[in-house]
């Protein structure tokens, strides 16, 4: 049960497993039958497990969200590529107005048991509408969980729980990370849907990330251990529910608060997150909570996105800015 695997093919395997459960999960979407999906992530399946099961849709995100809802609210359970990040905008009045709203609509009696995966994020040099990070507008909105992978096991374990949850979730699967290779074990336990992980311990200040900022977060860290920063990484993996719980634990241990995300900084997650940490941590504080972001501009052309993106060099630069001299 234990291999090493890229995450991509860690998700593959769990929509498999899914599949395979299952009868009423249904797997669509654009070019996810016969070509496997533009980054491979459903590579066989239709061949494997039936075009009835895994099944090409025309191209439009509107109509394909829509769909979902309808099955859902005749007991299937939909599980929705959206080709690319921002190929999700097409659909969102569907989404805002109807797959989030549903369930709360109908006092229960309709769940909303539909998954939208969205590649989302930057760092593989492609253009706008390739390259963004939209989790601000699902996390903004009641009704929809979000979730935010890292890690090839969180990918797989995070993904048959949303599949298995009654709410609509947001399965933000970060594009730099598919080729990342790290052990699966398919029978391990995961944390649930809205709780947080440290993934590295420490004593002087929190960094706060998710999806492939964890990476970006942990390689600050290492570099801070050569500046005497003893730094602890929190992997959020859930935006919407969030781990108020472990995030404040941490901060209140650590004193500071570092929140890291690629998406623009204005209004964006890490401005709420910030929030809630100030408004429970407070009287813990030794400083402001700082953020690391990506900039308050469209996306930039592949030649730039690493100006965009946070960098490592980027957080320990806020990290040394955290009132180390109070």
């Amino acid at each position: 049960m234990v291999a090493t695997v890229t995450m991509a093919q860690a998700l593959n395997r769990a929509l498999r497993d899914a599949l395979a459960d299952d009868d009423s999960v249904l797997l669509f979407g654009e070019d996810v039958g016969r070509l496997g999906g533009v980054f491979r992530v459903t590579d066989g399946i239709a061949r494997d497990l039936g075009e009835e099961r895994c099944f090409d849709t025309p191209l439009a995100e509107a109509g394909i969200v829509g769909v979902a809802i309808g099955m859902a609210m005749y007991g299937l359970r939909p599980v929705v590529e959206m080709q690319f990040d921002a190929f999700s905008f097409p659909a969102f009045e569907q989404l805002v107005s109807q797959l989030a709203k549903m369930r709360n609509r109908t006092a229960g009696r309709l769940p909303m048991p539909v998954v939208l995966r969205i590649p989302y994020g930057g760092g593989i040099g492609a253009v706008e509408h390739h390259s963004d990070s939209s989790e601000a507008y699902f996390a903004h909105t009641p009704g929809l969980h979000v979730v935010a992978p890292a890690t090839v096991q969180d990918a797989y374990g995070l993904l048959r729980q949303a599949i298995s949850s009654p709410d609509p979730v947001i399965f933000l699967e970060p594009k730099r990370l598919y080729w990342a290779k790290e052990q699966l074990d398919r029978s391990a336990p995961v944390a649930p849907i809205g709780r947080a992980v440290v993934r590295r311990p420490g004593r002087d200040a929190t960094l706060l990330a998710y999806g492939a900022s964890v990476a970006t977060a942990l390689e600050a860290a290492e570099a801070a251990a050569a500046e005497g920063y003893d730094l602890e990484v929190v992997d959020l993996r859930s935006l919407v529910p969030f781990d108020d719980e472990t995030v404040c634990a941490s901060v209140r241990r650590t004193g500071r608060a570092v929140v890291v995300h690629e998406a623009s900084g204005f209004a964006g997650v890490g401005a709420e997150i910030a929030a809630r940490v100030t408004e429970r941590c407070f009287h813990h504080l030794q400083a402001p909570v700082r953020r690391v972001t990506g900039l308050d501009i469209p996306y930039p052309a592949p030649k730039l996105e690493q100006l965009h993106l946070p960098s490592p060099g980027r957080v320990l630069a806020a990290v040394r800015n955290l009132g180390w001299e109070y």
